[in-house]
């Protein structure tokens, strides 16, 4: 089946090159030159564990091809994913011109039968909204589908080709049908494929993506009142968690969440919310508390240094939003890291993949180490903002000796306490009960 993806960011990328690797014959169409240009020399323009290979793979056997030719990508294409940016407006609200531009631009190459696949992550009624644009420029007869996507950053390919459930939203049978079919080599293991109305599914991404996001603005809260009144969210997340109807996914406190997708998804429904006279008052309430988190480490690190930060300096672990990507977007380590500059301290900072990406950010302000080791020479205290597997058992005597003061403030919550003040460091978590060292 010949298949085509508009856009190769993260979405149209992992999505196109598992459905290469299934056998598909798959173009990736972006309007950006030296992004196709990247991909076509073997590169690729996003960090993903496993994905270089995957996609050198399949573009050396031939079913993976890079193109900016609208012409060349839609002919002939059963199946046309849209899986474009939806960046927020200035009120919060999706995007969609980026949207409204590939529509127009593929519907002169339309073929009759063709299938044309919401994939980015958009408001309820945005596939009826495709359809009319495409209607706009053509006559040619397509279907239209939702499909929405479901990947994490860091495990997006395991994500893909072992998928908890498929949804699509259609509304004839016969596309229905050829979805499933496309899709039927990741079901083997009896997940569901679930086909619904197309609103309904431009629905279920936002509905799930708000429930994830409300769920870690809920147990930051609880930690942070579990600091107030001398409680231990390890403990509390405990009892909570095994009660079946709560689960422990999701319920681990931290700095706040960051990304693509929860803090957009989360003002992007609330928009559409309000567009249509329905008060969000839980997802306001959600973006305001993630937003209050991210600056937790800050407000600690100015108390314990008695609300005077000038001339201190701070090493910073972890500058990507979660671990296994070099996506910054939202990250809480930029508003850690630019609260740290007002307040005149300086920063030494280090993260396996995304420091470049940093560097494009901040430039100069803040100086960057290879090791996160060397970001601990002669600091004040030590910021941990994401939960890297190589910052889990450090050689803290290593650690120790390398900084001004033995002083952690972890925003992962990634050790013990206890064994922290048994190695000398005040230690500061996120709802963490206090102790001889932290208390």
């Amino acid at each position: 089946m010949k298949v085509t993806m508009i856009g190769t960011g993260y979405v149209g990328l992992v999505t196109g090159t598992c459905f290469a690797e299934s056998g598909n014959d798959v173009y990736c169409l972006d309007v950006d030159q030296s992004k196709v240009d990247l991909l076509n020399g073997g590169g690729i323009p996003i960090y993903e564990p496993g994905l270089t290979e995957l996609v050198r793979r399949n573009a050396d056997a031939g079913r993976l091809k890079f193109t900016t030719d609208y012409a060349e990508a839609i002919s002939d294409a059963k199946c046309v994913f849209i899986c474009v940016g939806t960046p927020q407006d200035e009120n919060g609200a999706a995007d969609l011109k980026y949207v409204q531009s590939a529509a127009e631009q593929m519907a002169p190459h339309l073929t009759p039968g063709t299938i044309v696949i919401c994939k980015s992550t958009v408001p309820v009624g945005t596939n009826r909204r495709v359809r009319g644009w495409v209607e706009g420029v053509s006559d040619t007869q397509f279907y239209s589908a939702s499909n929405p996507e479901f990947l994490k950053e860091g495990a997006a390919i395991d994500d893909f080709t072992k998928p908890d459930r498929v949804v699509v939203g259609v509304d004839e049978e016969e596309a229905s049908d050829a979805l499933h079919e496309l899709y039927k080599p990741f079901l083997r293991t009896e997940k569901p494929f679930i086909s619904m109305g197309i609103e309904s599914a431009e629905m279920v991404k936002y509905a799930a993506n708000c429930m994830l996001a409300t769920k870690i603005s809920f147990i930051n809260e609880m930690a942070n009142i579990c600091e107030e009144v001398g409680a231990d969210i390890n403990d509390v997340r405990k009892g909570m968690g095994h009660d079946a109807r709560i689960g422990f996914s999701f319920l681990f406190p931290g700095a706040g969440y960051g990304g693509s997708c929860f803090p957009k998804d989360v003002r992007a429904l609330a928009s559409l919310a309000e567009d249509n006279k329905v008060n969000p008052r839980i997802l306001r309430t959600v973006d305001e508390t993630n937003n209050e988190q991210k600056n937790v480490l800050f407000r600690k690190l100015s108390d314990y240094f008695d609300g005077d930060l000038n001339g201190r300096t701070v090493a910073v672990w972890g500058l990507s939003f979660k671990p296994r990507t070099d996506d910054i977007r939202e990250a809480p380590s930029l508003v850690l890291i630019r609260s740290l500059l007002e307040a005149g301290a300086s920063v030494k900072a280090s993260d396996p993949v995304a420091v470049e990406n940093v560097q494009k950010e901040l430039g100069d302000s803040i100086e960057y180490c290879e090791h996160h080791y060397d970001a601990c020479q002669d600091v004040d205290a030590l910021a941990i903002l994401t939960e890297w597997s190589e910052f889990r058992n450090p050689d803290f005597d290593y650690v120790k000796l390398k900084m001004k003061a033995p002083v952690i403030f972890d925003g992962r919550n990634l050790y013990d306490p206890k064994k922290m003040t048994e190695r000398g460091f005040y230690y500061s978590g996120i709802g963490l009960k206090p102790n001889e060292n932290n208390g």
